[in-house]
């Protein structure tokens, strides 16, 4: 591959830290959960640590196969009856939960809020359990339907306490202030947003990833391999659009976000194809679900743009998942702002050449988006719209539907975002990078 003619080479450019140096007059408004456990058999410390904070009524938000074809709810609630706090268990969980699926759960679970209010809300799963568990810390508190929510982020109340133990590595929503829900009347996925949807305490524990199937493997890897670049790319602090939002969910990167991303996308290249080839890798796990969390912590504040508001827009279409839909963007939006974040592509293609030889010189800048095309590929997803069935007619309806979700393309971090979302979708359906 031919470096790009306007781009620095990697020897160049300033090292990370320095780079990171200059980022120090971004301002920082950083939100994380009060309490954080990252540890092999979290899970088993989640009882004490709930009884600690004086809790003694849990709503258990999960699915029927963690229930039903796993041993982990009925330990977890077991523990927690020994810690004397009560357990109303959830199961009826689902991928990418809707709005109706919230709005029957909180029908359902309100008369128990007469006999024994729920002080907390726990969730285990993968991201789609965490984000409906989410929505029910609201509307059981404000007894509403979601979508008069969608939009707001101050309510009348506080959202219920959220405790959330993944069982993935890479959706991160057990750090971020939002929860995404399929709503049958648009087009595309809406949101809920505010920091009081922070959880409060998340629970990692990388041995509830070994039973993981590799296609939820490499949807969760890619999935915090998107966030990790994304917010590294996006849009630096002074020029983020909070709307004078005081209490801002995303703000723009800074001196804080950036170091967690780089770090996140080092161990996801280095970890992913171990953890795809061997699952009971115990230190590709561990790494997993530290760069998921690094991930998070970085867009949780610094935020996202293009690759998820497209990958919106094809889920809308399609209903694959969520780590797919990401991916087959995700090398489009790096190529297309190749001028504008030279400096950063050439550390991710520097973390991205490294971990396909070891001793390798560092990759120019260029190259970045098709290395992280190929660790795509090597995990089994999907690179261009092609392959999702989409026809050229209806490349129009996925730009239009991904610029429509506002709150991500104003983030995007170069001018003229309409054609730039055209440029993307067409080079992703076409496959075309070029570098």
């Amino acid at each position: 591959m031919n470096q790009a003619p306007d781009c620095p080479s990697p020897a160049t450019t300033t090292r990370p830290g320095e780079h990171f140096d200059a980022h120090l007059a971004q301002p920082v408004f950083f939100c994380a959960p009060s309490r954080l456990v990252i540890a092999d058999g979290a899970i088993r410390q989640a009882a004490p640590l709930l009884a600690a904070q004086g809790w003694r009524h849990a709503l258990l938000v999960t699915d029927r196969f963690f229930s039903q074809s796993s041993p982990w709810v009925k330990a977890l609630v077991d523990s927690l009856s020994l810690n004397g706090i009560s357990v109303r268990v959830f199961d009826d969980g689902e991928p990418d939960p809707t709005v109706t699926l919230c709005d029957q759960a909180t029908r359902e679970l309100s008369p128990d809020l007469q006999a024994n209010p729920f002080d907390h809300v726990i969730a285990l799963g993968g991201g789609s359990n965490i984000d409906l568990a989410k929505a029910l810390c609201l509307t059981l508190a404000l007894q509403c339907p979601i979508r008069e929510l969608v939009g707001q982020s101050r309510w009348p109340k506080e959202p219920l306490p959220l405790v959330a133990i993944p069982t993935t590595a890479g959706t991160g929503s057990e750090i971020t202030p939002g929860t995404i829900l399929v709503d049958p009347a648009s087009p595309t996925k809406v949101a809920v947003m505010g920091n009081g949807l922070r959880p409060k305490i998340a629970l990692i524990d990388p041995e509830l990833t070994y039973s993981c199937p590799p296609r939820v493997t490499a949807d969760a890897g890619i999935d915090a391999l998107t966030h990790a670049i994304e917010s590294l790319i996006t849009k630096d602090g002074k020029d983020f659009d909070t709307g004078l939002d005081p209490d801002p969910g995303y703000s723009g990167r800074n001196a804080l976000t950036m170091p967690l991303a780089l770090q996140a996308i080092q161990w996801i290249f280095k970890a992913l194809p171990v953890a795809m080839e061997h699952p009971h890798d115990p230190q590709a796990r561990r790494m997993l679900a530290y760069a998921s969390v690094y991930a998070a912590l970085s867009y949780g504040s610094a935020g996202l743009h293009a690759v998820h508001g497209l990958a919106y827009a094809l889920a809308g279409v399609t209903h694959d998942t969520h780590g797919s839909t990401n991916a087959v963007f995700l090398p489009y939006v790096m190529d297309a702002l190749l001028e504008e974040r030279a400096e950063e592509l050439g550390w991710i293609a520097q973390a991205g050449s490294v971990s396909v030889a070891a001793g390798a010189a560092p990759a120019a800048p260029s190259q970045a988006a098709a290395l992280v095309r190929d660790l795509i590929a090597k995990v089994g997803l999907r690179t261009n719209l092609r392959e999702f069935g989409i026809q050229a007619g209806q490349l129009g309806q996925l730009i239009e539907q991904g610029l429509a979700v506002t709150r991500l393309a104003k983030a995007y971090p170069a001018a003229g975002v309409n054609e730039a979302y055209a440029r993307i979708v067409n080079a992703a359906f076409h496959g075309t990078l070029t570098g």
